[in-house]
């Protein structure tokens, strides 16, 4: 979760992901950010975040987006490669 998380503090640095719980609902990050946020993961972790996973409940948390990305990396590495997922 360490690379997670340097990921996240270089895109948004005034956020304490450490004890955030409600990003969206506390209106840590926007729209916008949420859009450039899935662009990253799925691009540092080489996979694709399908529309019904884009919820407030999957980005609330730096746990919940850590959870995300191991569920969808183990899907990945199921049906092509092994993914070069989150640590």
């Amino acid at each position: 979760m360490n690379e997670l998380n340097s990921l996240l503090k270089n895109m948004f640095p005034t956020i304490d992901f450490d004890n955030e719980i409600d990003l969206i609902g506390n209106r840590r990050i926007d729209s916008l950010d949420l859009l450039r946020l899935i662009d990253a993961l799925e691009q540092k972790y080489e996979i694709s975040i399908p529309v019904e996973d884009v919820t407030v409940e999957n980005f609330s948390s730096i746990k919940m987006m850590h959870s995300l990305i191991c569920r969808l990396c183990s899907q990945c590495s199921a049906i092509t490669k092994p993914p070069t997922c989150v640590n």
